[in-house]
């Protein structure tokens, strides 16, 4: 069977649930499962600290499992990511007290708060900058208030939170991270599988299905407001000055589509949900 590691808790937890789940998998049903097997699909999910998932799918204890960008970095694994998946987006930078820091460089010789030493301490190597990383869990915000650290490196979404610990955000970015599907190695028997279905989950959050009928002499104008992944299917109607047709949009342009349906000619304009697809 292939052996799945699965987020236990937290954001990253629940999407990666819901989304196995789309993709016609068997999730626990109490919090307090760790392992549940899915005989049907031939899989083992193992649900574990979102920190231990790329140890042990690097070990190759597991053999594939579902964990951010960031912790697969900052575990240092020679686990292998695999696929991009569509959620738990994040954004890591440097911060500091105002006005003392305009660049990377002025880190050097300082003291840096992170909870992601493994990760930061890579990219400033890279950088070529060195500090003395203080290693904290959690809230390294108030480490500069407190006396602890002379800067931070931290998740950053709208930044209030530093800038009411006093802070800005300075340098590079260090990280773009999002929810990632990882694997022991290439190759890993059954992950093509599971690859195929997470992709599937997600082209049906971002594609709607979209059906409507129009004048058959105006196919090929309608065709580039709606060109679908490879083209639109058209069918003839019983009346054979119309033709019906129907084509993937992408679910963000759908009301502006349909204007534009309309407006060309387009009527009986229908939008169905996608709840899987294989591309």
């Amino acid at each position: 069977m292939l052996r799945i590691a699965v987020p236990n808790k937290g954001t990253l937890s629940e999407a990666a649930v819901a989304m196995l789940a789309e993709a016609g998998y068997a999730t626990r049903r109490d919090p307090k499962e760790l392992i549940v097997a899915d005989h049907r699909n031939g899989v083992e999910f193992f649900y574990l600290r979102p920190r231990d998932i790329a140890t042990y799918v690097g070990s190759r204890a597991l053999d594939v499992g579902i964990t951010g960008r960031d912790l697969l970095l900052d575990a240092r694994s020679s686990a292998i990511e695999v696929e991009t998946l569509d959620f738990g987006a994040s954004t890591f930078r440097f911060a500091g007290p105002v006005g003392r820091f305009a660049d990377l460089a002025d880190l050097a010789g300082t003291r840096l708060a992170t909870s992601y030493s493994g990760l930061v301490g890579d990219f400033l190597e890279r950088a070529g900058v060195s500090v003395e990383l203080i290693h904290l869990d959690g809230a390294v915000e108030s480490a500069v208030r407190l006396g602890v650290a002379d800067a931070v490196a931290d998740v950053v979404s709208t930044g209030t939170t530093l800038r009411k610990q006093g802070l800005e955000i300075f340098g590079p970015v260090i990280l773009e991270s999002t929810a990632v599907l990882i694997a022991s190695r290439p190759g890993v028997e059954g992950l093509d599988t599971l690859t195929r279905r997470l992709q599937g989950v997600m082209v049906a959050h971002q594609y709607v299905l979209m059906d409507y009928d129009l004048p058959a002499a105006l196919v090929d104008e309608a065709s580039r407001i709606t060109p679908g992944l490879e083209s639109p299917t058209v069918s003839p109607l019983r009346d054979s000055g119309w033709v019906a047709v129907r084509v993937m949009v992408p679910r963000g342009d759908t009301n502006q589509v349909m204007d534009a349906l309309y407006a060309l000619g387009a009527r009986a304009i229908l939008v169905s949900a996608i709840h899987a697809a294989r591309i």
